[in-house]
């Protein structure tokens, strides 16, 4: 079957063509001499129809034989159509009108001392009730149908236009989530990966801070926060104690030349924050850009700014602009790698280097935006059985997750590192594991003797908390 695509804004514009046909075909759609002989609801000026309908038929009649205008000595009472035909319209009343009429003809045009032809007038009467009768019935039952019939029609016009709507906001979605990641973890797990390919440059590579050369991974850094905020045009600049270079180290969309007397840029660099054209109570209102959000390293240190040109207007919202700049932060963190780490494995031995940027990196997000996190300790017995249990829930992790796993000759202990997740994200994800274990190994933590410790990652957290919650882990009884 041959199928045309249809813009939305041709069905837009036969939206009414189609609500036509809904109606014709609730309703019908007749004709003239359909309409006129049946109509689908009782007309304003029935009463006046009523009447001329019977009196041009007896002025005819009168014109024919005026000495006879009912016509009462034909054989049959043919006059007495016209009645039944207006009661058949239009009800009982405007029949006995149109009978009223013959009634006044037969004082007027016949002489005085004329019997009364009784069965002439009864039997008109009575044909004139019953057909009446049928008529009101059968239009009380109409208007109730239509009435119904509009309702249904509205219903069905508005859950057609909802139905649209509900589509074009489905296709809608499914190009957003095409475009970015569902949510802040996704994107944090994401440069996590971006730190890790660069880790061994940032850590090596000291002078390069120290002189301000070219960050490690911008162009990814660039493509990655473009494709997760929807930013069309930007580009990343480098700053040299406070001062903003002009030559870009990466862009994104169509590369354009920085215009240093913007004052949007010179805001974000004096604030320190996120510059748009709404901030600073509309202090900025003459822009070139959309947003400006200084790269901040752990120490403090702007080494960059992005700025961004262009971007959709539905995605020029708060949300959208926060998370940019927290993406900022988080790999401005990564580039203190070394330094980051150094005291917290002091004061926690054999601890991964990239567990230890991870939770100070945390530290540090929750200092700036308040996004909390924690880690978990799984304390398990050595045994046969309980390192199969240990094997276990290592391998149920989420995949957000940083895992550092110890192993002494009496037991195993489990940290998990769990990014954005509060006490709901930790209560869920300790019900998970131990309803895991009770469907395949029908057991629980108590049971099992299965030690569990949490620490909630907060601004004032540091490395002497860490190391007591892996001391508390080795030395659960």
């Amino acid at each position: 079957m041959d199928t045309q695509t249809v813009s939305p804004g041709e069905q837009t514009a036969r939206k009414p063509a189609g609500r036509r046909h809904l109606y014709e075909r609730s309703h019908g759609n007749p004709g003239r001499l359909r309409s006129l002989l049946a109509p689908v609801a009782r007309r304003r000026f029935a009463w006046i129809e009523a009447a001329v309908v019977t009196i041009v038929p007896l002025a005819l009649a009168w014109l024919v034989d005026r000495a006879d205008p009912l016509v009462l000595k034909s054989g049959f009472p043919w006059l007495w159509l016209v009645p039944t035909l207006v009661a058949l319209r239009y009800g009982v009343a405007p029949g006995f009108t149109s009978a009223l009429l013959f009634a006044l003809t037969w004082v007027f045009a016949y002489p005085a001392g004329t019997p009364w032809p009784t069965a002439f007038f009864v039997g008109g009467g009575v044909l004139v009730i019953l057909t009446g009768h049928f008529a009101d019935t059968w239009n009380v039952r109409a208007d109730r149908a239509n009435a119904v019939n509009d309702y249904l029609n509205e219903r069905l016009t508005a859950l057609t236009d909802n139905h649209y709507l509900l589509r074009l906001s489905h296709e809608r979605l499914e190009r957003d989530l095409l475009t970015r990641p569902t949510t802040l973890r996704d994107s944090i797990h994401e440069l996590r990966q971006l730190a890790a390919g660069n880790a061994a440059d940032a850590a090596t590579s000291e002078s390069a801070a120290a002189t301000g050369a070219a960050l490690p991974g911008t162009a990814r850094l660039v493509e990655f926060i473009a494709r997760s905020c929807q930013i069309e045009v930007a580009a990343l600049y480098p700053v040299h104690h406070g001062k903003l270079g002009l030559t870009p180290l990466a862009t994104a969309g169509e590369p354009f030349d920085l215009d240093a007397a913007d004052p949007l840029p010179a805001l974000a660099l004096s604030t320190g924050q996120l510059a748009h054209l709404k901030s600073a109570d509309g202090a900025v209102r003459d822009s070139r850009y959309i947003a400006c959000a200084p790269l901040i390293s752990a120490t403090g240190e702007t080494r960059a700014l992005l700025v961004v040109q262009r971007m959709p207007f539905l995605s020029l919202n708060h949300d959208n602009l926060q998370l940019l700049f927290v993406l900022l932060g988080y790999y401005g963190d990564g580039l203190e790698y070394a330094r980051a780490t150094r005291e917290l494995i002091e004061a926690v031995p054999g601890c991964p280097t990239d567990f230890g940027l991870e939770y100070g990196r945390l530290v540090r997000l929750h200092r700036r935006s308040g996004v909390a996190s924690s880690v978990v300790a799984l304390a398990f017995p050595r045994d046969e059985a309980r390192d199969s249990l240990f094997e276990h829930v290592l391998r149920r992790g989420r995949s957000a997750d940083l895992a550092w796993t110890l192993q002494t000759p009496q037991r195993s202990v489990l940290l998990n590192l769990m990014p954005l997740a509060d006490a709901t994200g930790v209560s869920g994800y300790l019900n998970r594991i131990e309803s895991n274990l009770r469907n395949q190994f029908d057991t629980d933590f108590e049971r099992a003797h299965i030690g569990v410790h949490t620490l909630f990652v907060t601004g004032a957290s540091g490395n002497t908390n860490l190391a007591e919650l892996l001391q508390r882990a080795m030395g659960h009884a």
